[in-house]
């Protein structure tokens, strides 16, 4: 084993706690309207985000400070227990629909999103699968079915929900995961084809996600439905210019912009802080990918690299998305923005991954 560092990556670490305070203040300034409309408490979203974040924080620290190598004899339990919580949360009764999906597991308005732990029990599942098969990742059926035959079963519990932002992540991170550890490029571009066809089917056996392409495609052909939120986004976006209209003088979060606190709160950092602010922070998601990145490459094993890799695809892929949502360059999936965005279990599942991730950093060769 190698030995570790005397302090974690001070880049990474920076990094997430810039952009961690960076949520926090954006959290209060997109909800504030909100908050004090629905509950008489202009605080009422960022209490509960700053309890979120000091529990991830309180994880991060125990994760940063536990050997990686210990999660490997866990993944295929945790991997269980996900599965069986996906399972769960489908029961009417059991599982609690929010935002159209049965997606929650909970007690009144407090609940953990089961697809959310999935995304790191995937991710270290593969990790261990792959690291010990490595021999075999270039076979299609002994190497390359079975990690993606799990991959795609959980995908499709999580549909069933339906939560097709949240899979697409956990997808691309196992994809990109699955293509590091070596599997063949002509095989994946074989499955992909496949991907799309299946992307086809969802579409059609679900009007509202056609419906969310033909908005995306052209917003104003329908900018009282289906095109409103990316409308009332670029609308946001397009009066910050280059500074910004100021720190909580946003317009659109007076009930222009649905929950502006959580999926679109890049909208809001755009109108308030302009483009100077959105590429700050922008700026600061590449800092981690870079640090995590690099991590993966100078870790001492297999399994801390594709480890690191696959945590490193969760922040990308889901920033990819949310971004590209916002800016009108992908059809509205229902994603948060990593660190940013309000939320309980995505914030504390997150600053749990990173804290692993940033512990492989301690023991780069």
């Amino acid at each position: 084993m190698a030995k570790a560092r005397s302090a974690p990556d001070i880049w990474m670490l920076s990094a997430i706690g810039l952009i961690l305070a960076i949520g926090l203040i954006m959290v209060y300034s997109a909800s504030a309207v909100l908050a004090f409309h629905e509950h008489g408490d202009r605080f009422y979203f960022v209490k509960r985000q700053a309890l979120f974040a000091g529990l991830g924080i309180g994880a991060l620290i125990f994760t940063m400070n536990t050997h990686y190598s210990t999660w490997k004899r866990w993944a295929p339990m945790a991997l269980i227990v996900c599965f069986g919580l996906l399972i769960l949360v489908l029961i009417p009764g059991v599982g609690d629909v929010r935002g159209g999906a049965r997606s929650w597991l909970g007690i009144s308005s407090f609940g953990i999103q089961p697809s959310e732990f999935m995304k790191l029990a995937m991710i270290l599942f593969l990790a261990k699968w792959l690291s010990e098969k490595q021999q075999t990742v270039t076979q299609f059926t002994k190497g390359l079915m079975p990690p993606l035959g799990l991959v795609g079963l959980a995908f499709g519990f999580i549909m069933l929900q339906p939560d097709l932002g949240t899979g697409a992540v956990m997808l691309g991170a196992s994809l990109l995961l699955i293509f590091t550890a070596g599997a063949r490029m002509a095989h994946l571009g074989g499955l992909a084809l496949i991907g799309v066809a299946g992307f086809v089917g969802l579409i059609i056996a679900a009007p509202y996600r056609l419906k969310r392409i033909t908005s995306f495609l052209d917003p104003w052909a329908d900018p009282l439905d289906g095109g409103y939120q990316i409308i009332q986004s670029l609308l946001a976006i397009g009066p910050g210019g280059l500074v910004g209209l100021g720190l909580g003088m946003s317009r659109q979060k007076y009930s222009y912009l649905p929950e502006p606190q959580t999926d679109f709160i890049f909208s809001i950092i755009a109108e308030e802080l302009g483009f100077i602010g959105g590429v700050t922070l922008i700026m600061l998601f590449l800092v981690v990918i870079w640090r995590g990145l690099r991590a993966a490459i100078a870790a001492p094993d297999t399994f801390g690299s594709l480890l690191a890799v696959g945590i490193t695809g969760i922040v990308g892929v889901q920033v990819l998305i949310n971004i590209g949502v916002v800016i009108g360059m992908m059809p509205v999936t229902g994603i948060t923005l990593p660190l940013v965005s309000y939320g309980g279990s995505s914030l504390t599942l997150l600053l749990t991954s990173l804290g692993i991730l940033l512990n492989i950093s301690r023991y780069s060769r």
